[in-house]
């Protein structure tokens, strides 16, 4: 049977593109679609009658998508529904807006197909940090002494018993909301001794604190399927990156490919799966004295820079994990 393939994802993605012309090379076309299109710019039909009478069929672009005949759906970073240009009131939008993501979202979830990394229920409760924190040191990861609080005497406690050696991070959203169009990001972030005076302002919302780990180097571990891509981030050689890589001083920050233990690699694809993924970009730390230590998992990571760094072909695993649901020709450590 042939190969149809769905990727759901906002417009631009350099990643899903990157994926759909393997794929096409391939010989198998993927269709690109963001649920942000709907209803404005796409239409979607789902008729239900007796037994197995279902037919659901998407209309973009002017051609017709029989969602029925898919083998695959990539839930990758789509946007949510956005109502009609024509609807202005912005009570009605919202909730235009809130009936058009419960259909898509339960549509999605029908679809009897293969689902990458997973069904997009799956993938937000495999996003919840301190659930993954709590699954890795089962599953025997060395972690971060971690603190979730909105109590100020208790973070101070923790700034005190790690000698004021601990860094925050945001516990859901890196990109808090911000006027004018600005654009803000939250990353790891030591705390000074400025942050000490205001801690009161922590029982106003809830923050990840950290035991600050010294690092090595950073590692960047892509797991698609059960085939296993470590790369090296030497973030310690670059001021701008030292305690948070993302910020991306890409020409001054080498990346490298690594081997990880057995034990690690296992555990790193045994999280993945216990969390429900068929995918997750997973972050440690390899410290000065060996340890491997867990920070979080990202069921939808990037993984591009990466590729591109070091030639790692997770693109290529990518598209044996929507064609065929595992990765062929032995790629990966595993």
């Amino acid at each position: 049977m042939p190969s149809e393939i769905l990727i759901l994802t906002a417009e631009g993605d350099a990643h899903a593109e990157k994926v759909a012309a393997i794929l096409a090379a391939r010989g198998v076309e993927a269709v690109m679609f963001d649920p942000a299109d709907y209803p404005s710019r796409a239409r979607i039909n789902a008729a239900y009658g007796p037994g197995t009478q279902v037919r659901r069929t998407l209309h973009t672009d002017g051609h017709p998508l029989d969602l029925d005949a898919l083998t695959a759906v990539w839930f990758r970073r789509p946007q949510p529904p956005a109502a009609h240009p024509e609807i202005t009131d912005p009570a009605v939008r919202v909730y235009v807006e809130g009936e058009c993501s419960a259909f898509t979202a339960d549509l999605w979830d029908q679809l009897d197909c293969r689902h990458v990394p997973a069904r997009r229920q799956t993938i937000m409760l495999a996003q919840r940090k301190s659930s993954q924190l709590a699954l890795a040191g089962r599953l025997g990861f060395d972690l971060p002494a971690t603190l979730v609080t909105t109590d100020p005497d208790e973070f101070l406690d923790f700034y005190d018993r790690h000698s004021g050696q601990i860094i925050t991070k945001p516990l859901h959203d890196p990109r808090p909301p911000a006027n004018a169009g600005a654009e803000l990001g939250r990353f790891s972030e030591p705390v000074s001794t400025h942050d000490v005076i205001h801690a009161d302002a922590i029982r106003l919302a809830p923050v990840i604190v950290q035991e600050y780990v010294v690092k090595q180097v950073e590692l960047r571990v892509t797991v698609v399927g059960r085939a296993v891509f470590a790369a090296e981030i030497h973030s310690q050689e670059s001021n701008h990156t030292r305690f948070d890589w993302r910020r991306y001083d890409l020409g001054s920050t080498r990346h490298e490919p690594h081997r990880l233990p057995t034990d690690v690699a296992r555990r790193c694809v045994e999280i993945v799966e216990r969390l429900g993924l068929r995918y997750g970009a997973i972050d440690l730390i390899l410290t000065p004295d060996g340890r491997y230590v867990f920070l979080e998992v990202n069921p939808s990571g990037q993984w591009l820079w990466i590729e591109s760094a070091t030639g790692l072909p997770i693109s290529e695993a990518l598209c044996d994990l929507l064609l065929y649901g595992e990765v062929h020709g032995g790629k990966g450590d595993r």
